[in-house]
């Protein structure tokens, strides 16, 4: 009998914290396959659009501290190892709007542009820059809503409108010389982005395409990018409104020739879900979603509802293992109000916050599953459980037990002896502190996994 076991035999909890007792039975067996590979994946992310970031920014010094650990430290919070940016098109910074490097139309699409830089982009700049500095962020993804007006065919930033083909070239111009404000600062901008959700058309910054359109100025951003010296910067296209729409507007890029300039196609999943794989080669990334309507709440189970902690673990399960999705990113990280829009909510005095469950969910996976890790086979139990080979060689294998009995399991991986483990589990009374993860003589991992929680484990070995 090894020291799991004798814990569930004599009703001593396996957790550092309060843990439910497990009832006395075996253990279940999950095998990992480490020759069974699927997608690589580039992490997981947050956005800091909208002028969110100043949000942030304005905050008494320790809280400041204190959010920016909870969203990119890998030790103390979710530890996000993209930042999706909002990349301004709006001639002011009035309400929320994010405002254009380029004010003022040259006149034509050849003029010469008069770039104007505030050296605080909605206060994603600073923010992107303690991120790379302090926290070791790599992936930052600059994505424009759209161009600025005078390039459109509605001759405003907002509602919907169309980019003129005759400005292809200027609006290309335009992307680049946002990303160099940031590379000069250090921070590397490693995707752009030209569009979001084309196929609405909102009120605030917005641009309407189809995927012939956008291979047209995919056919111009692409040879711009390499030409100024930018080759590593991958395109992501398009931010669709739901998965069933990204694979339209990809159809239309892949069938106008543009297919082999892109690195990302990625979606939202407010009309349709990411519950299949694109047909694409490329990575997919769910890029954006959110309970955009749902009250408030920092549960991690309840009822079950759509903001809820533990639901928001089922998301990102099925985005990954059924639409084999490279990257998810949330959507905000920080805001006011009274939705379920945020992982923190800043209170309506601007001087503290709170943090959600949703949070703990993303970092179960952002801490354990790390760029350029692959996703490998597993079988057995009635867990949902996924598993990487991160490239460091450590496999990460999350597991969420959405039953309402407490298991114990124990965790085989064909070919390799684990000879270190660590495990962190969330659950309603939980927010990712360390649990016992126990090495058998045979190489496997034995640990808790009570109910309605969710454990990862972080395995080394040979």
């Amino acid at each position: 009998m090894n020291l799991l076991q004798l814990c569930v035999a004599s009703m001593l909890p396996v957790v550092g914290l309060a843990t439910p007792q497990l009832e006395k039975r075996q253990a279940t067996k999950i095998t990992v396959d480490l020759t069974k590979k699927y997608q690589t994946m580039d992490g997981f992310g947050v956005s800091l659009a909208f002028q969110r970031a100043n949000l942030i920014l304005a905050l008494p010094t320790d809280k400041q501290r204190a959010v920016m650990d909870l969203l990119f430290s890998n030790t103390t919070g979710a530890g996000f190892t993209i930042l999706r940016n909002g990349l301004g098109s709006s001639p002011d910074s009035s309400s929320d709007h994010m405002n254009t490097i380029e004010p003022k139309s040259p006149g034509s699409p050849t003029g010469t542009p008069v770039y104007v830089w505030d050296g605080k982009d909605s206060g994603q700049f600073s923010i992107s820059q303690q991120a790379a500095s302090v926290y070791g962020v790599k992936q930052f993804y600059a994505n424009a809503w759209s161009a600025p007006g005078f390039m459109k065919s509605n001759g405003n930033d907002a509602n919907g409108g169309t980019l003129s083909s005759s400005w292809n070239q200027a609006f290309a111009n335009y992307l680049i010389q946002y990303i160099g404000y940031y590379l000069n600062a250090g921070v590397p901008v490693t995707y752009i982005g030209f569009l979001n959700e084309p196929d609405y058309s909102a009120s605030y910054a917005s641009m309407l395409s189809n995927g012939q359109q956008a291979a047209s100025f995919i056919k111009v951003l692409r040879p711009s990018l390499d030409a100024a010296n930018l080759t590593s910067v991958g395109i992501v296209c398009c931010e669709s409104t739901g998965w069933s729409q990204a694979q339209s507007i990809y159809s239309g890029i892949k069938s106008s020739g543009a297919d082999s300039m892109i690195s990302v196609v990625s979606s939202h999943e407010y009309s349709s879900r990411a519950s299949s794989s694109l047909s694409t080669t490329h990575h997919s990334w769910s890029s954006e979603y959110a309970d955009l309507n749902g009250g408030w709440t920092t549960a991690w189970y309840s009822s079950g509802g759509v903001g809820e902690g533990l639901t928001w673990a089922n998301n990102i399960y099925t985005a990954i293992v059924n639409a084999n999705v490279s990257a998810y990113i949330a959507w905000e990280g920080v805001q006011g109000g009274s939705t379920n829009e945020k992982l923190i909510q800043i209170n309506s005095a601007g001087n503290d916050f709170q943090v959600s469950k949703r949070l703990w969910a993303f970092a179960q996976y952002s801490r354990t599953v790390l760029p350029g890790a692959v996703r490998v086979g597993t079988s057995g139990g009635s867990f949902k459980t996924t598993a990487f080979k991160n490239v460091d060689g450590s496999i990460a294998v999350n597991v969420i037990n959405t039953g309402t009995s407490a298991a114990s399991v124990t965790i085989a991986i064909t070919g390799f002896n684990a000879t270190a483990a660590n495990a962190w589990i969330t659950d309603s009374t939980h927010d990712m502190p360390t649990q016992v993860a126990i090495i058998g003589t045979d190489g496997s991992v034995s640990g808790a996994i009570p109910a309605r929680a969710m454990v990862s484990f972080l395995i080394n070995g040979a």
